[in-house]
């Protein structure tokens, strides 16, 4: 949950604007990242057999 803030989130090659008070959830397998300016609140879960950690396709601009 955006606590403060805006900016965007990439979740595997989609990019998603967000802003205060908006949740998103993460399924285990996407890959993520955060666009600076986001202050964020984050819960996970169990951790899926096998992990959920993984290198990405290259930096994100």
């Amino acid at each position: 949950m955006v606590i403060s803030g805006s900016g965007r989130i990439r979740l595997d090659d989609e990019v998603v604007e967000l802003k205060k008070f908006d949740v998103v959830r993460v399924a285990p397998h996407l890959v993520r990242g955060f666009e600076a300016g986001l202050e964020v609140t984050a819960v996970g879960g169990q951790e899926p057999k096998g992990g959920d950690g993984g290198a990405g396709r290259g930096r994100w601009a």
